[in-house]
């Protein structure tokens, strides 16, 4: 799968996951509700299962430096917290994949911000995307695409 598709999707799937639409009107399912088609809204709702369990007390002090951060400094400190909420997970758990712990903390500090700061949103999602698209459009390309890693990588 293309890296501009792969991107595209990563662009629907994040706004499923923030702002709850169900997103129908702008996008088609890949096939006729075959589980190997794109479905937005079941891969966000796969995605809010990993990001569910955290532990908010390593979680509290990322998103203040989000909230904090000047609004033109929010992506650095979006991508700067799921890094060092990723390498807290990977030396409790060395043996699930960097990317892996990547998304999961991508999509946890996320789901915490939209919960905590939902004023936020927005530039959150915005975030939230160029995360994704810079630092995991090959490793989700190399699964096979979102419904690949949806089915997958969410154990």
């Amino acid at each position: 799968m293309a890296a501009a598709e792969i991107q595209r999707q990563t662009y629907v799937v994040i706004h499923c996951l923030l702002q709850n639409d169900t997103y129908s009107d702008m996008v088609e399912c890949d096939g006729t509700g075959d589980e190997n088609s794109f479905d937005p809204v079941k891969i966000a709702s796969k995605l809010r299962e990993l990001g569910d369990d955290y532990d908010e007390r390593v979680i509290q002090p990322l998103m203040k430096n989000v909230q904090k951060a000047a609004a033109d400094q929010v992506v650095t400190a979006f991508s700067d917290s799921v890094d060092s909420l990723c390498n807290t997970w990977v030396m409790e758990r060395a043996e699930v994949a960097s990317e892996k712990q990547l998304l999961k903390a991508a999509i946890t500090l996320g789901l915490l911000m939209k919960k905590n700061c939902p004023d936020m949103i927005n530039v959150v999602e915005f975030a939230m995307m160029g995360f994704v698209n810079n630092r995991l459009t090959g490793w989700i390309a190399e699964q096979g695409g979102w419904v690949s890693v949806s089915k997958n990588s969410m154990h």
